[in-house]
C-alpha cells in the first residue's frame, strides 16, 4: 500500500513539473547557440555581449546589446520542434532600452522549425511575435501578432510598453482555453480570450442584408416647434458702418474713389434664427439593423494552437542602438516562468536603479561643479576685463595731459612763422638801405 502511495506521489511530482522548452541567460559561450543572418549585408548590425552602462550584477546582468545606430539586427537559435497543443504557451524575456531609445524594435519571434537561419530577414514567416516597440512619441506600445492561416493578426487592444532605461520583463501566456494574458514585471497589463481580441475568424453576426428600415420609420428625437414663429425685429445685419468713422482729411474722391466707413459688428445682430425643439411626438427610437449568423463564421476551439514550434529569434532595426536582451524562456509553466522571473530580473532590478541613481547623482555633481568653475571663470575674465579697462582709461587721460603740456611749451618757444607780406616788407627795405649807400 505504501509502495503505491509513492509511486502516485512520484507520478504527481513528474507530471506536474513544468517543461522548458528554450532557456537563454546569455552566459559565456552563447554565440554557439544562435546564429547570425547574413541577409542583410552591410546593412547589418552586430550583438555584443555586455551588461550595460548600470546593472544590478556585472555577471548575470549580461546579455547581447545592439551596437550600432540604423541597423538591421538578425539572430536566431532552434531548439527541438513541439506543439503547444493542450498545453499552455509561455514566452518570456527581458529588454533594456538604457539608451533612451527613441526608435526601434525589442520584440522576439517565435518560428517553426524549418526556419533558415542564415536567411532569417524581415518576411520570414513566424508564428507568433511579441514584445515592446517604441517609435517616436506615437508609438509605445508591445506587440503581440499571431499568424493564422498565413495572415499576421495584430491585437486590438493598445498595450503600452516601458519607455524608461530599466530592464523590465515581458511575458506572453497563452492557454489551451483560447485565452491570453499579457505581463510587464510580472504584473497583468493586459487579457482576454483570442477570438474577440484578434481577426481570426468571420463574425458571428452579421447585418441582415434583406431588411431595411421602414418607410414611416421616424427616428428623429425632437422636431421643430410648429408654434414657434420668427420675431418681425429679428432680422438685423451682422455688419454695420462705423458711425465714429470719419472720412480722412485728406481723402481724394477723385483720386481715392468714394469713401465708405468701414464695417463694425452689429450689437443687435442676433444671428440665423431657429425655431425651438419640442418632442417628436411620432419618434420611434433609432432603428437598429437586425443581425443574422453569419454563414461564414466557423467556430475553431484551437486558435491557440501552433503544431510546429522550434526557434526563436531577434529580427529588428533600430535608429537608436544600445538595447539588451537577457533571460528568454520558454515553458508551458505559468508559474515556473514568474518564478524565473524573480530569480533574474527580480534580483537585480534594485541594484540596478541604485547604480543608476548614483551615476545621475554624480553626473549631476560634476555638471554642477563645472557650472561653477565656468561662472568663476567668467567673473574673474570680467574684473580682468575691468581692470584692463581701468588702465586704459588712465593711459588716455595721461596721454591727453602729455599733449596738453607739449602745447604749452611750444606755444611758448616757437616764434610765430613769417607771413608773405613780412617778407615783402623786409625785401624793400633792404633795397631802401642798398639805394642809400649808393648815394
Amino acid at each position: 500500500m505504501k509502495f503505491l502511495l509513492l509511486l502516485a506521489a512520484l507520478i504527481g511530482v513528474s507530471y506536474c513539473e513544468p517543461t522548458v522548452h528554450f532557456q537563454e541567460d546569455f552566459s559565456e559561450g552563447w554565440e554557439s547557440r544562435w546564429v547570425e543572418s547574413t541577409k542583410k549585408g552591410s546593412e547589418a548590425g552586430k550583438f555584443k555581449w555586455t551588461a550595460g552602462k548600470f546593472y544590478g550584477d556585472a555577471e548575470k546582468d549580461k546579455g547581447i546589446q545592439t551596437s550600432t545606430d540604423a541597423r538591421f539586427y538578425g539572430l536566431s537559435a532552434k531548439f527541438d520542434s513541439f506543439s503547444n497543443e493542450d498545453k499552455t504557451l509561455v514566452i518570456q524575456f527581458t529588454v533594456k532600452h538604457e539608451q533612451n531609445i527613441d526608435c526601434g524594435g525589442g520584440y522576439v519571434k517565435i518560428f517553426s522549425s524549418d526556419l533558415d537561419q542564415k536567411d532569417m530577414h524581415g518576411d520570414s514567416p513566424y508564428n507568433i511575435m511579441f514584445g515592446p516597440d517604441i517609435c517616436g512619441p506615437g508609438t509605445k506600445k508591445v506587440h503581440v501578432i499571431f499568424t493564422y492561416k498565413g495572415k499576421n493578426l495584430l491585437i486590438k487592444k493598445d498595450i503600452r510598453c516601458k519607455d524608461d532605461v530599466f530592464t523590465h520583463l515581458y511575458t506572453l501566456i497563452v492557454r489551451p482555453d483560447n485565452t491570453f494574458e499579457v505581463k510587464i514585471d510580472n504584473k497583468k497589463e493586459e487579457s482576454g480570450d483570442l477570438e474577440s481580441n484578434w481577426d481570426f475568424l468571420a463574425p458571428k453576426k452579421i447585418k441582415d442584408p434583406d431588411a431595411k428600415k421602414p418607410e414611416d420609420w421616424d427616428d428623429n428625437e425632437k422636431i421643430d416647434d410648429p408654434e414657434d414663429k420668427k420675431p418681425e425685429d429679428w432680422e438685423k445685419p451682422e455688419h454695420i458702418p462705423d458711425p465714429d468713422a470719419k472720412k480722412p482729411d485728406d481723402w481724394d474722391d477723385d483720386m481715392d474713389g468714394e469713401w465708405e466707413p468701414p464695417m463694425i459688428d452689429n450689437p443687435e445682430y442676433k444671428g440665423e434664427w431657429k425655431p425651438k425643439q419640442i418632442d417628436n411626438p411620432n419618434y420611434k427610437g433609432k432603428w437598429i439593423h437586425p443581425e443574422v449568423d453569419n454563414p461564414e463564421y466557423s467556430e475553431d476551439k484551437a486558435l491557440y494552437k501552433y503544431s510546429d514550434i522550434g526557434a526563436i529569434g531577434f529580427d529588428l532595426w533600430q535608429v537608436k542602438s544600445g538595447t539588451i536582451f537577457d533571460n528568454v524562456l520558454i515553458t508551458d509553466d505559468e508559474k515556473h516562468a514568474e518564478k524565473v522571473g524573480e530569480e533574474t530580473w527580480g534580483k537585480t532590478k534594485d541594484g540596478e536603479k541604485k547604480m543608476k541613481d548614483e551615476q545621475d547623482e554624480e553626473e549631476r555633481k560634476q555638471r554642477d561643479e563645472e557650472e561653477k568653475k565656468r561662472k568663476e571663470e567668467d567673473g574673474k575674465k570680467k574684473d580682468d576685463d575691468d581692470e584692463d579697462d581701468e588702465d586704459e582709461e588712465e593711459d588716455a587721460e595721461k596721454k591727453v595731459d602729455d599733449v596738453e603740456k607739449m602745447d604749452d611749451t611750444n606755444t611758448e618757444e616757437v616764434e610765430e612763422p613769417a607771413t608773405d607780406a613780412d617778407a615783402d616788407e623786409k625785401d624793400d627795405a633792404d633795397d631802401k638801405d642798398e639805394k642809400h649807400d649808393e648815394l
